[in-house]
C-alpha cells in the first residue's frame, strides 16, 4: 500500500477551478457579454454561439423582449393580445412602423420575431448589401406577417406561423440608389443580386427558426419566409 495520498482526480480539480472562477466573476474578472449566457441580448453584439439562446429567452420574457426592441432603431407599438380563431391570434406582439429600413407598410409581428428581424437587418442584410451591391438597403418589400390561415392557405392542416404573427414574408428590397431587387426576378440569376439574396437567406438561418425560399418549393418562389417557430428548417 502506498504511503502517499492519492492524487486528486481531474474532475475534482476542474470542479475546484470552476468554483474559483464562479466566485471570482465580477470581482477579479468579467465575462464578455457575448460569452455570458445571463447577459441581455444586445443589437450591436455580433451573433455568436449564445445568440440563439438569448433570442429564445425573449419568448419567455416579454418585458425583456420589448426592452431589447427599444434599444434598436425599430419604431413600434405594443399590441394587446388577441385571439381571432382556433389556433389564431398573438401574444407579446408589436406593430412595426419601421425597422432599420422603411417598410412597404406596417406589420404586426410577435416580439421575438421582431427581435430576430432587428438582428438580421443589422448583422446580415445591410452588411451583405454594402459588400455585394455597394449600397445599403433603404426599403424592404413584403407580403405581410399576421394572417389567420393554415400552411399554404389549405382548408385543412396545421396552422401557419403567420397565424400567430411569428412569420414575415419578404419579397424584395430597394437600395438607396433606387435599384430594386426582388426574390421573384433575381433569385435564379448569376449576378450580384442573386448572390445578395442567397447571402441574406443563408444568414437568416442563424437568427430565425424557419427560413424558406425558392429552393424549398414553388409556393416560396417569390419571397423569403422568415419565422420564429417551433421547428428548425433552412431551405
Amino acid at each position: 500500500m502506498s504511503r502517499f495520498p492519492a492524487a486528486p482526480s481531474v474532475a475534482a480539480l476542474m470542479l475546484v477551478a470552476g468554483l474559483v472562477l464562479w466566485h471570482g466573476h465580477g470581482r477579479w474578472w468579467q465575462w464578455p457579454d457575448r460569452h455570458n449566457p445571463w447577459a441581455p441580448l444586445a443589437l450591436d453584439e455580433a451573433p455568436g454561439w449564445l445568440t440563439r439562446h438569448k433570442l429564445g429567452r425573449l419568448t419567455a420574457e416579454p418585458q425583456a423582449c420589448q426592452a431589447f426592441l427599444r434599444s434598436t432603431p425599430l419604431q413600434f407599438e405594443p399590441q394587446p393580445d388577441r385571439v381571432t380563431g382556433p389556433g389564431c391570434g398573438f401574444t407579446n406582439a408589436v406593430r412595426l412602423r419601421r425597422t432599420h429600413v422603411l417598410l412597404a407598410e406596417p406589420v404586426v409581428l410577435s416580439c421575438p420575431a421582431a427581435a430576430s428581424l432587428a438582428l438580421w437587418e443589422r448583422h446580415v442584410l445591410q452588411p451583405a448589401a454594402q459588400a455585394t451591391l455597394g449600397q445599403p438597403v433603404e426599403r424592404m418589400q413584403h407580403f405581410g406577417s399576421y394572417a389567420c390561415r393554415n400552411v399554404y392557405g389549405r382548408a385543412q392542416g396545421a396552422r401557419s406561423q403567420h397565424a400567430t404573427a411569428d412569420a414575415l414574408d419578404v419579397s424584395g428590397f430597394v437600395l438607396r440608389g433606387g435599384r430594386r431587387i426582388t426574390v421573384a426576378a433575381d433569385w435564379a440569376g448569376q449576378d450580384d443580386a442573386a448572390r445578395f439574396l442567397r447571402q441574406v437567406h443563408g444568414g437568416a438561418c442563424g437568427l430565425f427558426d424557419g427560413v424558406l425560399g425558392p429552393a424549398y418549393n414553388r409556393a416560396h418562389a417569390d419571397h423569403l419566409h422568415l419565422d420564429r417557430g417551433p421547428y428548425r428548417l433552412c431551405r
